[in-house]
């Protein structure tokens, strides 16, 4: 069974002291283009639920915050599930109207949404540099091939980072991941590790980011990996590791990401909103606003630490995301 703590929560309650949770009931009203390019509706309220990734959290996180402040009278909860996590428990049976993946969905999802009639629209958020990161202190790694991942990572793999370079230290290899409902730990396993390896046991799983941090900081001979944008702003906790791909050393960036130099661990994000919650206005203005700021470099690069959409791929969701909402009214 899916795990979801749901530690990792953005609400309207925790952002603005004293504010209760908005009423359901939607209240048409004047709409106007705000500051942001986006659209305001002085009658706007309701609640909206959120689940999945954490690897997207924190851009979904910034989107409904800026939301929230336009929109005073609607609610936005964002939780950290895990992109499997928030599928299973959450998105497929009702309980939230989004859910972020780090990795498009899966057929077994997808039926488990059709068992209860949810309808999933897929939608590209951003691109990330999935990073491997180790100990300030290990001086003797700055980068790591595909194949020295894939030794780290694969099952039954050595038990020391000499087993697996004769420079590196004879010492045993201390693992930190995303857990087995990430939509990064199955990115990771299908890019590293193929169908011919099965991803390691021997590690320590969360769905958290900052706790991945923790354990590579108790011991400089640890390692992890999760998505750019908690390393990007906490760029002094741990080292991120250069990736040859097979054509030399490459450093996870938004730059490198964005050219297409970092591989193979550049990677789409997406959100999924249920088509049917998009007949509810404030739920319908929340997606037009998430997409139209997934172009925004300020917000998706400069403060979260992912490649923003382009102005084409904008467009693109958009013209997808207003075909749903009409058929939906």
């Amino acid at each position: 069974m899916a795990r979801d703590d749901g530690r990792n929560t953005l609400t309207r309650r925790r952002m603005i002291a004293g504010a209760g949770a908005a009423g359901a009931t939607i209240l048409a009203g004047c709409t106007s283009t705000d500051n942001n390019g986006g659209t305001t509706s002085e009658g706007l309220s309701g609640a909206i639920e959120i689940s999945g990734s954490s690897t997207v959290f924190p851009l979904a996180e910034a989107v409904a915050e800026q939301f929230m402040k336009d929109h005073p009278q609607v609610d936005i909860s964002v939780k950290s599930t895990g992109t499997g996590g928030g599928f299973e428990n959450h998105f497929s049976r009702g309980r939230s109207q989004f859910n972020n993946a780090s990795r498009q969905i899966t057929d077994a999802e997808e039926d488990m949404c059709a068992d209860n009639g949810i309808e999933p629209l897929e939608l590209r958020v951003a691109t990330d540099a999935l990073t491997v990161v180790v100990n300030n202190e290990a001086e003797w790694i700055d980068c790591i091939t595909v194949e020295e991942l894939r030794q780290i990572w694969s099952a039954d793999g050595p038990d020391t980072w000499q087993e697996i370079n004769s420079d590196w230290p004879d010492e045993t290899i201390e693992r930190y991941g995303p857990a087995d409902t990430s939509g990064t730990f199955d990115y990771f396993r299908e890019e590293i590790l193929g169908e011919e390896y099965n991803h390691s046991g021997d590690y320590q799983p969360t769905e958290q980011d900052n706790l991945i941090v923790q354990g590579v900081q108790g011991s400089e001979f640890a390692v992890g990996y999760f998505g750019f944008s908690y390393y990007y702003n906490n760029p002094d906790s741990v080292k991120a590791l250069a990736v040859d791909g097979g054509d030399g050393c490459v450093d996870p960036s938004v730059e490198t990401a964005k050219n297409g130099e970092y591989t193979p661990l550049s990677r789409p994000l997406f959100t999924y909103a249920a088509k049917g919650a998009l007949a509810d206005e404030h739920v319908a203005e929340f997606a037009r606003y998430y997409i139209q700021q997934s172009g925004n470099q300020s917000l998706v690069a400069d403060r979260v630490g992912y490649v923003p959409n382009t102005e084409s791929s904008v467009d693109e969701q958009l013209a997808a995301l207003e075909t749903a909402i009409e058929n939906a009214g």
